[in-house]
């Protein structure tokens, strides 16, 4: 399971009809291998809800989310295991199924409004987002590393 993670001072999403946005707080960006299971799951999770990319008062990366009352927005994005290793057109073979990817998204969704105010996109849609980087800092969390 792969995270990629970007610190954002506000984001606004956009698929068709719907529309959501936050402020200060970040983008999670989530990838689903054909592979993971509820360990590499439970990973990802801890570190997101852990994970501290927010500076404190003497300008250290040292808070987290909940510490800035922070909002996270959740986006299921199947294209993080795109490879280009063998092809210039990307292979998504590792991504996993439908059924498996959206089991894990919105059991992530739940999981994270537990601790934080969440906003998700939408799940194999075609959206279009709008964010201001902070920083700009980005992560990525995978559970095989």
């Amino acid at each position: 399971m792969r995270a990629l993670i970007q610190r954002v001072d506000y984001a606004n999403l956009v698929c068709g009809d719907y529309e959501t946005s936050i402020k200060h707080g970040f983008i999670v960006f989530l990838g689903i291998k054909e592979t993971d299971s509820d360990k590499d799951y439970e990973y990802v999770l801890k570190k997101i809800k852990k994970i501290r990319i927010f500076t404190d008062e003497n300008g250290k990366i040292n808070k987290d989310l909940s510490q800035v009352n922070g909002e996270i927005l959740l986006v299921s994005q199947f294209s993080l295991y795109g490879s280009v290793k063998n092809n210039n057109r990307p292979s998504f073979t590792h991504s996993a199924n439908k059924e498996k990817a959206l089991h894990y998204y919105e059991r992530m969704i739940e999981d994270l409004k537990v601790d934080f105010p969440v906003k998700t996109g939408v799940f194999g849609g075609h959206m279009h987002i709008t964010y201001l980087n902070d920083g700009p800092l980005s992560i990525i969390i995978d559970s095989e590393e």
